[in-house]
């Protein structure tokens, strides 16, 4: 009986969600630098992008069939610089300016302590095989694109990046929100056969997308203040909710 001892090579296909993965570490690390050489507004826009790679890559993953624990936690990797650290790095550059250096550096590390708890906590409770159709807490990349869109809001309006006492508060209140236990609706699939949540919030996403494309930086901060208002009104009426797998999600 001969034993085959060559491992089996693995398709192409297995790499595409790590690449995805990879773009959106790649993206934070472009933002970092253009936050330090004063241009957040375009490193907001590619935080945006690295978000909606941070999507497609566990999607892809799912519906090729070739979701790893490996995949899971380069994906936590990626998020930790670009919805951990980015945001960090934003509040020190831009909203703690007269404070003592000291409490200025802890308030601006906020963002990095509870985002990196949140992913922790997140890759805890992941039971494989079992996706669920909400997250546990506010996830980091919709925190971190909700304070760039108070930045994006106020630069539209008036030219600067907004109070730094109203940006500080929101930095709280979102550091809160992903330690939560909040259940926050989940992404929804490109699929209209999805079941009636999913479709829902499939056309709230493409209407979202078709508003923010015409009135861009005016549109995304209430687009998301909706979103999350809508999640925690709805766990408040009913916060025991045992939602069951999204099996579109799978």
């Amino acid at each position: 009986m001969k034993i085959n001892l060559k491992k089996k090579r693995r398709s192409p296909r297995h790499f595409i969600p790590n690449i995805l993965t990879l773009f959106n570490m790649f993206l934070g690390f472009l933002a970092i630098g253009l936050i330090l050489n004063n241009h957040p507004i375009k490193a907001g826009v590619f935080i945006i992008i690295a978000g909606l790679f941070d999507v497609f890559d566990g999607k892809i993953a799912r519906i090729l069939g070739i979701s790893s624990r490996f995949g899971m936690e380069f994906d936590s990797m990626a998020d930790t610089v670009s919805f951990c650290v980015v945001p960090s790095i934003l509040v020190y550059s831009l909203y703690v300016d007269g404070l003592p250096p000291l409490l200025g550096g802890f308030i601006s590390f906020i963002p990095l302590m509870f985002g990196t708890i949140r992913l922790a906590k997140s890759n805890l409770d992941e039971e494989p095989g079992k996706p669920k159709s909400y997250t546990v807490g506010l996830t980091t990349p919709i925190a971190t694109i909700t304070l760039f869109s108070y930045l994006f809001f106020n630069h539209q309006i008036d030219g600067d990046f907004g109070d730094p006492r109203t940006a500080l508060m929101l930095v709280a209140g979102l550091s809160f929100l992903m330690i939560s236990p909040i259940h926050f609706a989940k992404f929804p699939l490109f699929s209209f056969k999805s079941g009636r949540t999913n479709t829902i919030l499939l056309l709230a996403f493409i209407f979202s997308m078709i508003i923010l494309t015409i009135w861009q930086g005016f549109i995304l901060m209430p687009l998301i203040a909706v979103y999350i208002g809508w999640n925690i009104i709805n766990w408040l009426i009913n916060p025991r909710r045992n939602d069951a797998p999204s099996e579109a999600d799978i």
